[in-house]
């Protein structure tokens, strides 16, 4: 039986190895990831799409959404003494906007995924000790972004995460990729992890891997340690929670999802996604376009011109519940859960394998 030891991300540790993963648009924000960090994870805040129901969201994007984001920030902080995140797709509009709302927030851990985030040191003010992470698929996107960080910033990424083919929500490979055997998480952990190790030697510091995308279980949790990880980052098992911050009706759209209900989708932003299949994807699948007027913006890869709807709008209203006129991602194990149930019997269940030292 593995011992159960705390993510050290720098001067921060969290006691359980485990991180919620960010989920826009509005799934994670105070009420999740407070749930998280008081049972000894790291809780995050997703940035994207967080000002969606400010009053000026439309006409003052980047305004509306920096004050979103430090209201949850705030709201968290009175809610938990424990650790936070917030994540900020590197393919924001208003990316530094947001990572530097995130900082002068007090977050203690930016994490940074969609895309290569090859300027966020940058953000980063003398005396600030706020962490950043990037979001990885592979080995060679970690030595990238190591290496123009450390060049340019003389910064080397406090940890990585890298989140293979069976994450929801948007994903870092093509088609032809998710299926393939190569670029299995169990495959990419270990690869990351050197590149890790050695530019932690390099600059003398110890970058811990985090592995993301399909963990479910304590077995899970235990290979990818085997394999190298310091902890895992979980996003569904979360969603089905009663402190999770989406609607009843979108929680309850995991818990009645079946396998053959999870389906990959070619998202507006220029990415394959991973999703649970409805009615509303049915008819963009069939080519029924859903008119809108874009009044966000808010990706900078978002093909909206072209697109058959508003991704921005489809995830809110999702969240809302309002599933005729969105759809909810999921990870390739939602399946599996058939009940809502607290944030402590997720950590409980994931950590029952381990001994405590």
């Amino acid at each position: 039986m593995q011992a159960l030891r705390g993510l050290r991300i720098g001067d921060v540790v969290a006691k359980i190895p485990i991180v919620q993963g960010g989920m826009g648009v509005r799934v994670s924000l105070s009420g999740l990831s407070s749930a998280v960090a008081n049972n000894g994870g790291i809780g995050v805040i997703a940035a994207t799409g967080i000002g969606a129901l400010e009053p000026d969201f439309t006409r003052f994007n980047v305004k509306a959404s920096i004050r979103a984001l430090k209201a949850e920030i705030s709201k968290a902080r009175e809610l938990t003494k424990g650790i936070l995140g917030v994540n900020v797709l590197t393919a924001l509009s208003s990316f530094g906007e947001m990572v530097t709302a995130a900082i002068e927030g007090g977050i203690d851990v930016v994490f940074s995924g969609a895309g290569l985030p090859m300027n966020l040191p940058e953000y980063l003010r003398e005396g600030v000790s706020t962490k950043l992470v990037p979001i990885v698929s592979s080995a060679k996107a970690a030595y990238l972004i190591a290496k123009r960080w450390i060049a340019r910033y003389n910064y080397a990424p406090d940890a990585f995460v890298v989140e293979g083919p069976k994450a929801g929500g948007h994903l870092g490979f093509s088609e032809d990729q998710l299926a393939n055997p190569s670029f299995d998480l169990a495959e990419l952990v270990p690869e990351v992890k050197r590149v890790a190790d050695d530019i932690g030697y390099s600059k003398n510091k110890s970058i811990p891997v985090i592995a993301a995308g399909g963990i479910y279980t304590t077995d899970d949790m235990q290979r990818m340690q085997e394999l190298g990880a310091s902890g895992v980052q979980l996003g569904t098992r979360f969603v089905a929670t009663h402190e999770c911050d989406a609607s009843n009706e979108f929680k309850n759209s995991y818990i009645t999802a079946k396998e053959s209900d999870i389906t990959i989708i070619k998202s507006p932003v220029g990415l394959p996604g991973r999703a649970i299949r409805n009615a509303f994807l049915t008819d963009v699948a069939s080519g029924i376009k859903k008119p809108f007027r874009c009044g966000y913006q808010c990706i900078k890869t978002c093909n909206y011109k072209d697109s058959p709807y508003c991704i921005a709008d489809a995830l809110l209203n999702a969240q809302s519940g309002k599933l005729t006129d969105g759809f909810a991602f999921a990870g390739s194990n939602v399946h599996r859960i058939n009940k809502i149930e607290n944030v402590s019997d997720v950590f409980e269940d994931l950590t029952r394998g381990y001994k405590t030292d």
